[in-house]
């Protein structure tokens, strides 16, 4: 019964060793004087500015969870184009629906503005954003 197991255990071996073995070498080889410039964050070889605990915008979540979704859908388009033939109408009532719930959610975010990188109208808005809800010309009064 357990020698049909020894196959996996042999395989689970072999990757706790590849884990294993790199990581010690690394620790063996790597050297031991840290330095402030080694210590430091690179960033494409500019110097840093202020933390890294930066509060982003929400609107690079919604747009990238927004392409994530979509594009993930997109991936169900490759094995339909391929069965087509196959299953003729059907198939393609079936990319028809799909397509049309596909074109639902998009209307749905567009009406409500979530792919608009910069909204129009910022309640109580405050900083770099108080402009956006006041009119061009309102705003060049208040700045004199």
């Amino acid at each position: 019964m357990y020698n049909d197991f020894g196959t996996s255990f042999i395989f689970v071996i072999i990757g706790i060793f590849l884990i294993v073995v790199p990581l010690f070498l690394q620790w063996i080889l790597s050297p031991k004087n840290k330095t402030y410039d080694k210590l430091t964050t690179y960033e494409c070889g500019e110097d840093v500015e202020g933390p890294a605990w930066v509060k982003f915008n929400i609107r690079f979540y919604v747009i990238a969870l927004i392409f994530i979704i979509f594009e993930v859908e997109a991936v169900f388009f490759f094995p339909w184009a391929v069965v087509y033939k196959e299953l003729g109408l059907f198939a393609f009532v079936e990319m028809l629906i799909f397509m049309s719930i596909l074109g639902l959610g998009l209307a749905y975010v567009w009406v409500k503005g979530d792919l608009e990188w910069v909204k129009v109208s910022v309640p109580y808005g405050r900083g770099r954003y108080r402009k956006l809800n006041i009119a061009e010309d309102e705003y060049e009064k208040t700045e004199k």
